[in-house]
């Protein structure tokens, strides 16, 4: 089953960052998060602030964090590949990183 993680930052304003731009942009991601979810894809979100245990135990979010600070966030990982730093991508650019994952690779 396909899985999403979304790790944002502290300082969410009900999910996302505090400009109007990226509130804007967490909101379109809000509204289709149940379309995926629905599809049988798993979101998972964490929230920095609430869930630090979270970061601090995926090396790979560890590691972002640590090579480009808080700017990497949120930081959105299909199935263990990043597909998104700084910004929430539209549905369809996340459902193109989904489909990619589910790929078997040679």
């Amino acid at each position: 089953m396909p899985t999403i993680d979304v790790y944002e930052p502290p300082q969410s304003c009900a999910t996302g960052a505090c400009a109007p731009d990226a509130v804007d942009a967490a909101a379109r991601f809000d509204d289709y998060l149940p379309q995926l979810t629905a599809s049988g894809i798993v979101v998972n979100r964490y929230n920095l602030g609430l869930d630090p245990e979270a970061f601090a135990t995926n090396a790979l979010v560890r590691r972002t964090l640590k090579e480009e600070g808080m700017s990497c966030l949120p930081l959105i990982v299909a199935d263990g590949m990043v597909v998104s730093k700084g910004r929430f991508p539209s549905r369809d650019e996340l459902l193109a990183h989904v489909e990619a994952s589910q790929t078997p690779r040679r």
